[in-house]
């Protein structure tokens, strides 16, 4: 690998890691009607399903396409940046090519920003909504099937955190499965496991049938701080 390949994805990195690391749940929040710090209600996450809880359905969705957004936009521009840097164009970046690695260090460094956000204080989200929009560049059958897994779990019980889980679990293993190249599935496994890291009260509350459902409307209890 050269060492423009090298200072490329280095540089790339940081830029994914601050890009994702803005707290769009907060910002949605706060300027919505109700005004609020998201970090003060229900769960305390900054993510779509809090937002939710703290500002409703409107602010939720914004939220989610902003997550997902940030990731799916400093991945693309990487991909093409270091496919210029590489000589072999978009399609050298692809997850089974030569350079999958670089493009997937990237991915990871998004989630990480995004979960320890550098304007938070290393606080931050889940990665699941910003894994999406990454995943959908790194190597979007894998991200589809992820976000389909997702789905199926969530439209029937509306446990957020239970699709969220389901998704980061199974994300590396598709990603073999649809022919990524061993070593980027590293750098893909490494932030998924994170993320499951993240989820584990969600996982406690599961268990013990405590997980909240997700819904559309505001929580006005979780917003009193029950």
């Amino acid at each position: 690998m050269t060492a423009p390949i090298i200072i490329c994805t280095a540089a790339f990195m940081l830029a994914a890691y601050f890009v994702c690391g803005i707290p769009f749940g907060l910002v949605v929040a706060k300027g919505s009607p109700e005004h609020v710090d998201v970090r003060t209600v229900g769960s305390g996450n900054i993510g779509m399903t809090n937002v939710a809880r703290a500002a409703g359905g409107k602010a939720a969705g914004k939220t989610f396409l902003l997550d997902m957004g940030k990731g799916l936009v400093i991945m693309a521009v990487a991909r093409f940046g270091l496919g210029l840097a590489s000589g072999g164009g978009w399609g050298a970046m692809s997850a089974a090519g030569p350079f999958a690695p670089c493009l997937s260090l990237v991915f990871m460094a998004c989630i990480f920003g995004h979960i320890f956000s550098p304007y938070l204080g290393f606080h931050g989200g889940k990665g699941i909504s910003v894994g999406l929009g990454a995943g959908l560049v790194l190597l979007w059958p894998m991200a589809l099937s992820a976000f389909a897994i997702f789905l199926v779990l969530v439209i029937p019980t509306r446990y957020i955190s239970l699709g969220s889980i389901a998704a980061a679990l199974t994300m590396p293993f598709l990603g073999l499965l649809f022919k990524m190249d061993p070593v980027a599935s590293i750098f893909v496994f490494i932030p998924c496991i994170v993320a499951l890291w993240r989820h584990r009260e969600n996982v406690k509350r599961l268990a013990t049938g405590k997980e909240s459902r997700f819904s559309l409307h505001k929580d006005d209890s979780a917003r009193k701080g029950r």
